[in-house]
């Protein structure tokens, strides 16, 4: 089964709340300009991640979702996923965007 923005919501949260609270900063800081919210960060990623095979649940488990805020107007975005096959912890290379 893909991903799903939920997937990706509890993968960030499961990271600590201080990422959480960057995804949320990010967008609440632009008022009154508009940023995505963190739920369409969320199913952006959970998109982006199938896109590159990494939606495939029978071999990858998301562990969590690091973000950090790259400048005044990005987000990077950092995930950890375990492959069930090998048990091998797979960090996807980050993702800067979301404007």
């Amino acid at each position: 089964m893909p991903l799903t923005r939920e997937d990706v919501r509890a993968a960030v949260e499961r990271a600590g709340d201080e990422h959480w609270r960057a995804l949320v900063a990010h967008h609440e800081d632009a008022y009154p300009a508009s940023r995505p919210t963190p739920g369409e960060v969320s199913r952006r990623e959970a998109e982006r991640l199938n896109e590159l095979g990494y939606g495939d649940g029978a071999r990858y488990e998301l562990l969590e979702s690091r973000v950090s805020r790259a400048g005044e107007d990005q987000v990077t975005i950092e995930h950890r996923l375990r492959d069930r096959g090998t048990g091998e912890v797979v960090k996807v290379p980050p993702y800067t965007d979301y404007q």
